[in-house]
């Protein structure tokens, strides 16, 4: 299930993504996502859209999320 929804988002998105916590657990993925682009209300909105993609992923539910800006 993690695969399937890592590989879709980064193909929709365009964005990199990679499970970076919680790897020994079957029930419970921590992912990091990185997006680039020189206009930053395009990155928040992209984002956004990914947080609700996620949250309508019907095999998956969505505890936490944050977003960091460097």
């Amino acid at each position: 299930m993690t695969k399937s929804l890592k590989d879709r988002l980064g193909a929709r998105h365009n964005i990199s993504i990679a499970e970076i916590d919680d790897l020994d657990h079957r029930q419970a993925a921590t992912l990091g996502m990185a997006m680039i682009a020189n206009d930053a209300r395009f990155v928040e909105s992209g984002l956004h859209k990914i947080v609700d993609e996620i949250r309508a992923f019907t095999s998956a539910s969505l505890l936490d999320y944050e977003i960091e800006w460097m």
